[in-house]
């Protein structure tokens, strides 16, 4: 296994669950982490919990491709190199097709989709440049099963798993490595604004999720792990 000390981490939605449970994880690795998502006030709070500079937290709406672009700029004005990009960002709509509107639709390939494609072209140079790198997105167990009322998560997912799996291929000929992983029904703030009855105490808790992306980020160098699943004893989809 790679060791993660020294390593320069970015954790794009560190303020999530899993992105903030991932972020103490790798930072207490040794690893140089910096943080990147909307609510500001969170991130630094974070980021004097775990004892970060404050100088290491950045405002990105993943949404935006101007404020990604301005985030990322920022962040290699204080490191040109950028080991390994987490992004743990997203949003969840779960609404049945009579009921989901184009407007929730749009906002969620926007977010989950074209914010990921954003995110990527805007580091992938930096990466090429440093002839390595190591790209984790989380698609989710929606990017490989569908379920009722998921179709507009799951086609962002699906899209994003589509896309990077085509970036894959573009980057054979490098060391830049992508890994997708699918989460399954972790018990996060995700559920908190779906209208959907959920056994959350049987759900994977966010520390052991963001146990996973920590194992991913230390994956050796002489391979990659192209996709984990990690999802309930009892909820298996795959």
């Amino acid at each position: 296994m790679e060791s993660l000390k020294g390593k320069n981490v970015l954790i794009v939605g560190a303020t999530g669950g899993i992105g903030a449970q991932a972020a103490k994880l790798i930072n207490g690795s040794g690893a140089m982490v910096y943080m990147a998502g909307r609510n500001t006030d969170k991130l630094q709070t974070l980021a004097t919990e775990l004892g970060i500079e404050a100088d290491r937290v950045f405002e990105m709406d993943i949404a935006n491709e101007a404020s990604v672009n301005a985030a990322i700029a920022k962040v290699l004005e204080k490191t040109p190199v950028i080991d390994i990009l987490i992004n743990a960002a997203g949003i969840g709509v779960i609404q049945t097709m009579d009921t989901l509107s184009a407007a929730d639709f749009e906002r969620t390939l926007q977010t989950n989709l074209f914010g990921s494609f954003y995110l990527v072209k805007a580091v992938l140079p930096a990466m090429k440049a440093q002839k390595k790198g190591l790209i984790i997105n989380i698609p989710g167990v929606l990017g490989k099963v569908p379920m009722a009322g998921a179709a507009a998560y799951s086609a962002s997912k699906y899209g994003l798993v589509g896309m990077m799996q085509s970036i894959r291929e573009e980057l054979k000929r490098t060391e830049i490595r992508i890994t997708n992983l699918f989460l399954g029904g972790v018990d996060s703030s995700f559920w908190d604004t779906i209208d959907l009855r959920v056994q959350r105490d049987k759900m994977i808790v966010a520390e052991e999720a963001a146990k996973a992306i920590w194992f991913l980020c230390q994956q050796p160098a002489s391979g990659v792990v192209s996709e984990m699943v990690l999802q309930p004893f009892n909820h298996q989809a795959i």
